[in-house]
C-alpha cells in the first residue's frame, strides 16, 4: 500500500508514520525545504518535498500514492498573521483533497481536532453529534479546523472516501515544538506553573491515536468523523499526575478566571503584539478554558474497535523524552 502522508516531521504526523512503517506500508512522506527532520530518523521512507500552500507541489508529490493521511496543521494558539493559518490549514486541505481527487487516490483519512465539537460549560463530555457552528469556534486555530473540517466532510459525502479523524489531546513523546499541550509539561518541569485555572482537557496517547488512524482508514465511513480521545481530566489532576511522575510539588493555587484572563491580555500584548514571539497565554486560550474540553469515544469505539486508555503512560513518556533532549 502505497500511503501519502503529510505532516510526519511533526509530533502526531510522526507517530502515523512509524505504525504505518510497522504495518509494512510504502511510505512517501511531504517535507517542506525547512522542515525539520528529527522525527524521520530511522524510518523506512521517502520524501517528497513540497508545501501545503503550493497546490501544484501536492499533486506531483502524491502522484502513484493509494491511500493519503493528511495530518499536518498549523497548530498555534497565537498567530501574527491569520491569514497564514487559514491557508495552510484551510486551503491546504482543500488542495490536498484536489490533489487526491486527480491522482484517483482510493481513501485519505484527514485528521481533524476535538476542537471543532460542540463544548459547554456544563463539564458534559462532547460528542460527533453535539451542536456546534463556526460561531462558536474560539481562536484561529478553531476557525480554520472547523472550516477545513467541512472541506473533508463534504468531499466525503460527494463521492471521495474521507474518513476525519478528531483527536483530542495528543500527549507523549517526539513532542519536538512543542505543541500547546506539550509546552504544559515543559512548563510543569522548569517550575513554570505556579497557579492553575479550573478547566479541563481529554488527554489521548499519541500512540494510541496513531493507531487509530489506521482504524480509521480500515473501518471508517466516508464523510464522518470519529473522535479519537483518551482519558478525561481537569487541569489540576493532570498537574498532579505531573507532579507524582516528576517528583515536582504540583501547584496548589487557583487562579480565579478574571485573573487568568488578565494575565492572557498582558501577555498577549506584551509578548505578542510588543516582543513578536508567541505568548505563553492569550485572552483566547482562557475563554476556552471555561468550558471544559472533555469528549466521549463511544462511535469511534462501536465503529473503529478504538479503547480509550488512561493517559498515565503517555505523561510518563512525554517528561521522560522532554528531560532526555533538554527541554527541562
Amino acid at each position: 500500500m502505497k500511503s501519502f502522508l503529510t505532516g510526519a516531521t511533526g509530533f502526531l504526523g510522526s507517530h502515523v508514520a512509524r505504525v504505518l512503517s510497522e504495518q509494512g506500508a510504502d511510505l512517501r512522506l511531504l517535507v517542506r525545504p525547512t522542515s525539520n527532520l528529527k522525527n524521520l530518523e530511522g524510518l523506512k521512507a521517502e520524501t517528497a518535498t513540497g508545501d501545503l500552500r503550493d497546490a501544484a507541489s501536492l499533486e506531483k508529490a502524491m502522484s502513484g500514492c493509494e491511500v493519503v493521511f493528511h495530518v499536518a496543521a498549523d497548530y498555534r494558539l497565537w498567530v501574527r498573521d491569520p491569514a497564514e493559518m487559514y491557508r495552510s490549514n484551510v486551503e491546504g486541505t482543500r488542495a490536498i483533497l484536489e490533489a487526491a481527487r486527480n491522482n484517483k487516490v482510493r481513501s485519505v483519512v484527514y485528521t481533524s481536532s476535538v476542537a471543532t465539537m460542540g463544548f459547554t460549560g456544563n463539564g458534559r463530555p462532547a460528542d460527533e453529534d453535539s451542536p456546534v457552528s463556526l460561531a462558536d469556534m474560539i481562536g484561529h486555530y478553531k476557525r480554520s479546523k472547523f472550516m477545513a473540517e467541512q472541506i473533508a466532510l463534504e468531499a466525503g459525502r460527494n463521492g471521495m472516501r474521507v474518513v476525519t479523524v478528531n483527536p483530542t489531546t495528543p500527549i507523549g513523546e517526539q513532542d519536538i515544538k512543542p505543541t500547546p499541550t506539550g509546552r504544559i509539561v515543559v512548563d510543569f518541569l522548569k517550575g513554570k506553573f505556579p497557579a492553575y485555572v479550573e478547566t479541563g482537557l481529554n488527554l489521548v496517547d499519541v500512540r494510541e491515536c496513531a493507531l487509530g488512524h489506521v482504524a480509521a482508514l480500515e473501518k471508517g465511513k466516508t464523510g464522518e468523523r470519529y473522535i479519537l480521545g483518551g482519558e478525561n481530566l481537569t487541569l489540576k489532576q493532570i498537574l498532579d499526575k505531573l507532579g507524582a511522575i516528576s517528583g515536582l510539588p504540583s501547584p496548589k493555587i487557583k487562579l480565579p478566571y478574571f485573573v487568568a484572563y488578565a494575565a492572557g491580555l498582558v501577555d498577549q500584548t506584551v509578548s505578542g503584539r510588543w516582543l513578536g514571539r508567541e505568548p505563553r497565554a492569550t485572552v483566547e486560550t482562557v475563554r476556552m478554558g471555561k468550558k471544559k474540553m472533555w469528549a466521549s469515544s463511544d462511535k469511534a469505539a462501536r465503529e473503529l474497535g478504538w479503547k480509550t486508555v488512561p493517559a498515565d503512560n503517555a505523561l510518563r513518556r512525554a517528561v521522560e523524552w522532554f528531560r532526555a533532549n533538554a527541554y527541562a
